[in-house]
């Protein structure tokens, strides 16, 4: 199994498209990150791990919200993403393959100590949008063969019909 490990405000911090959906609604950014990575999640099968630093809320707790597939993680008060990441690539390095999406160079550097891989937001909204971009193109290919081959568009007695007549002619 491959774990991606995402942390989620150094993301949203990096993308231009989040960061600015962050000026006005931090909420609504979040929201955007999760729906992206649910598209990528399908494709990949990778199992996602998203984290959300919440060390500065007083008296906030640990807690994990499922969004189909992928954790989302908000941090305990007074631990960071980075930290929570840490000891996670540490858990399970032995057991998979963890990379992790972070700009934070120290962060990254933490990472490739522990035997995880690093990528940077960078690098990886260039993979998730090119995996995006490539599965609508096959989705457009195949709904065109569909649409393009008159079976599709029969109605179901009529293709019976015509199935029927084509056995007695061979």
């Amino acid at each position: 199994m491959e774990y991606l490990i995402i942390d989620g405000y150094n993301v949203i911090n990096s993308w231009p498209e989040l960061k600015e959906l962050k000026e006005h609604d931090l909420e609504t950014a979040r929201e955007k990150l999760v729906d992206m990575l649910a598209q990528y999640q399908a494709l990949t099968g990778e199992h996602l791990i998203l984290v959300f630093d919440a060390h500065m809320v007083k008296g906030g707790k640990q807690h994990i919200e499922q969004y189909g597939e992928i954790e989302v993680v908000f941090t305990r008060e007074g631990e960071t993403a980075d930290h929570f990441i840490e000891r996670l690539v540490h858990m399970i390095n032995n057991k998979a393959v963890v990379r992790v999406v972070t700009s934070d160079w120290t962060e990254q550097q933490v990472v490739l100590a522990a035997g995880g891989v690093r990528v940077s937001a960078r690098e990886f909204r260039e993979e998730l949008l090119k995996l995006i971009e490539v599965a609508q193109k096959y989705n457009l290919e195949s709904e065109k063969h569909r649409l393009e081959n008159i079976g599709y568009r029969l109605k179901d007695e009529i293709r019976e019909k015509l199935e029927k007549w084509r056995r007695k002619k061979s």
